[in-house]
């Protein structure tokens, strides 16, 4: 089955795999060298030790480069892996917080908050409701409106304080200021 081409390729076409009847043919430094037969540019390819890499397939005709394929891979390898070191996602980090939380227990969880906030994460800040405590959800709000005050410098809510089952659950992201 060596002469079929598979539909989806993420490979570019090169050399002998290239089955067009007429195709644009560019030197590797960019000047045009014109419309020609497949075959003549693979031709004048290999007369240079290079290769024919179909650069452009829905172009009419194709557009053919020659290029030495194996730096191209290299370089394009090097680009992928320089953009993937750049990219940066955002990490979710949770805060635990109780109900009898006291003034300097909140005040530490807040310097950690605004720790993670100044290097771009994310915040879920959780209070677990256990026993009896799930009579007052209201104080569990109050806890959490002082906590969202402690970040505010640092941080924005981004989705309010909400009570889920036993836990109640709010959502803080960098602001804008920090990025």
């Amino acid at each position: 089955m060596k002469g079929w081409l598979s539909i989806a390729t993420k490979e570019l076409q090169r050399n002998e795999e290239i089955r067009d009847r007429e195709i644009r043919v560019v030197s590797a430094d960019g000047e045009q060298l014109g419309i020609m037969s497949s075959a003549d540019a693979l031709r004048m390819a290999e007369n240079r030790n290079m290769d024919l890499v179909k650069i452009a397939p829905q172009a009419n005709p194709p557009v053919c480069k020659i290029m030495d394929y194996g730096k191209f891979k290299f370089e394009q390898s090097k680009r992928e892996k320089e953009a993937k070191k750049n990219q940066r996602t955002a990490e979710m980090k949770e805060i635990q917080l109780s109900l009898n939380i006291d003034t300097h227990d909140l005040e530490t969880k807040g310097n950690h908050a605004k720790n993670f906030l100044s290097a771009g994460s994310k915040i879920k800040v959780v209070i677990r409701f256990r026993g009896r405590e799930m009579a007052h959800p209201e104080r569990g709000n109050e806890v959490m409106g002082r906590f969202a005050e402690l970040c505010s410098e640092f941080g924005t809510v981004e989705k309010e304080a909400k009570l889920e089952s036993r836990s109640m659950m709010m959502f803080l992201a960098p602001s804008l200021k920090q990025k």
